[in-house]
């Protein structure tokens, strides 16, 4: 973008403008839209982005139907207590007194008009004292047995509902005079020509954290570019954080972000030379979050595996080269029945992995690709993953012994989930983190609105999602099942209703034709050539 100056060739007006086709730009939508706005969303790509499944809720509709009440109280408590309170505690009350309008909006305006309802998760058992986890997963499902995707759907609905979407459009900057935003500069990718997109109501962010941005990374998060060698968000960029700062708007000060345990690393690779921009979840082993045998690079054992997701990379990232390697051997498939995994992790519905075949199955997918090791010595096993063999051997001779004396004396595991490495096959692998999202992002308050270094709302501006900040801190809360994806679609359904209620200025407040040329003065010296909202190696 360097050396350009915006020639801005089309105006265009609307009252509501959404930055971002997600969870929470989309939710933003239908909500203004049903209060009447005229609402735009733009999206820099050719699609909207994944609408997620497992949305968490408190008294939602679907957890009525099967008798499950969750304790608001306690959950909020847990949230604040896992971050350690470096969090707005009442933004989280407000999720939790919201969520379920949001989540039942969703069930009874895109999924049962299509024959699809939500299924409520009743199972959060957990056997570690360390830990609490809560039965907030509502599940989109036709058959109650596998997940309903309803991207198309919800698209349809915004279509329906009268909302304009512009694709391959992204946010360039926006524009801030003495009322507030006022509207963006956006470069039109198809024409390559720059619009301006005047907005009378609000402007909501919904772009989606920075995890594709690496500058931003390590500005703000450098330590997330050692421990993860994945990104599974290469949308988020960042675009809607800076554009925000650029005006005045202020973020949480400390990192925030979610992050899997299921990141192969082909064997002899630096962390430092791996960081894989996906869409497709690129060599995503499922099996990378169970409680398995994992080791440093030294081949020494040096955390409970029985952690939370994120939590078993965080203690990596205290080891030698930051990466680590998991072993296992040939009877991992009944080990995967007896470990009780939750979320995402769960075998069968609603897990990903249908049943331990399933995962089996995925597993060996990565042994053909040389990417999971197998040996039939743990000897051989050690050679091929550069490990020191001797460490290894006996890592894996106390491991054995402790299933025996069913009592983990080293790290605490729980003893149902200590398992042998005794059964030709072995297998191996090394892992690191993947990054899904970040999750600081701009402070806001209860509308949504974006506030400034005065802690005072910037008029006209909403952030959402994982635009949004003060919700989050450090490590991501993975015993509360679809939070992230809540967050994202009960905030932005707030901000789109928060948003329409705006005063439209140019309508209630008569102007001179003096103080209308000094506007546009101020206007025009906001837009700044040469920049974009990224402050990235691109604007896309």
């Amino acid at each position: 973008m360097s050396g350009y100056n915006f020639n801005v060739t089309k105006i265009l007006d609307t009252e509501v403008l959404i930055v971002g086709a997600g969870n929470a730009g989309l939710m933003a939508a239908t909500a203004a839209a049903e209060k009447g706005a005229k609402v735009t969303v733009i999206e820099k790509e050719d699609s909207i982005n994944l609408m997620r499944v497992g949305l968490a809720g408190v008294g939602t509709n679907a957890q009525k139907r099967a008798g499950i009440t969750i304790n608001k109280y306690d959950l909020v408590e847990y949230l604040a207590a896992f971050a350690q309170h470096n969090v707005d505690e009442d933004l989280i009350y407000h999720w939790a007194n919201h969520s379920a309008e949001a989540v039942n909006w969703v069930e009874d305006n895109i999924l049962k008009p299509h024959g699809a309802h939500l299924r409520s998760e009743p199972d959060a058992m957990l056997t570690s004292s360390a830990y609490e986890a809560f039965p907030t997963e509502n599940d989109p499902t036709v058959d109650d047995k596998t997940f309903t995707f309803y991207g198309e759907w919800i698209q349809e609905k915004v279509k329906e509902m009268g909302v304009t979407l512009k694709f391959k459009t992204p946010l360039v900057q926006l524009i801030k005079g003495s009322d507030g935003v006022q509207g963006v500069i956006v470069h039109d990718l198809t024409s390559n020509e720059y619009w301006q997109i005047k907005v009378s109501k609000g402007v909501i962010l919904a772009t989606g954290g920075y995890s594709a941005n690496t500058e931003l990374l390590k500005k703000w998060n450098p330590v997330a570019l050692k421990k993860n060698v994945y990104n599974d968000s290469p949308r988020n960029d960042g675009a809607g954080i800076v554009s925000a700062l650029d005006v005045g708007a202020i973020k949480d000060e400390e990192p925030a972000h979610c992050i899997f345990d299921r990141g192969l690393v082909p064997v002899g690779t630096k962390t430092e030379d791996m960081y894989v921009q996906t869409a497709t979840y690129k060599d995503w082993l499922w099996l990378g979050s169970h409680p398995l045998l994992k080791v440093n690079l030294r081949g020494q054992r040096f955390s409970n595996e029985s952690v939370p997701y994120q939590f078993i990379v965080n203690a990596a990232s205290k080891q030698p080269g930051y990466l680590y390697a998991m072993i296992w051997d040939d009877n991992y498939g009944e080990y995967a029945k007896q470990f009780h995994m939750l979320g995402c992790a769960r075998v069968g519905f609603p897990g990903y992995m249908a049943s331990s075949e399933k995962l089996m199955e995925d597993t060996e997918q990565y042994v053909k690709k040389g990417l999971v090791v197998k040996a039939d010595s743990i000897e051989e096993l050690a050679k091929k993953l550069h490990l020191p063999v001797e460490n290894l051997k006996i890592t894996v001779k106390r491991n054995n012994h402790l299933v025996v004396d069913n009592f983990d004396k080293d790290f605490g595991k729980e003893p149902y989930r200590l398992t042998p490495v005794d059964k030709k096959p072995f297998y191996g692998c090394i892992l690191g983190g993947r990054i899904l999202c970040t999750n600081d992002g701009l402070r806001v308050n209860k509308k949504m609105q974006v506030l400034n270094s005065n802690y005072e709302p910037i008029r006209h501006l909403y952030a959402a999602g994982n635009d949004s900040g003060g919700f989050f801190f450090g490590s991501y809360p993975d015993r509360v099942p679809g939070l992230a994806a809540s967050h994202a679609q009960t905030f932005g359904r707030l901000a789109g209703q928060a948003a329409t209620e705006e005063l439209d200025t140019a309508k209630s407040v008569k102007t001179s034709p003096a103080e209308k040329e000094n506007e546009k003065t101020k206007v025009t010296q906001s837009l700044k050539p040469g920049t974009d909202a990224t402050t990235g190696p691109s604007e896309s």
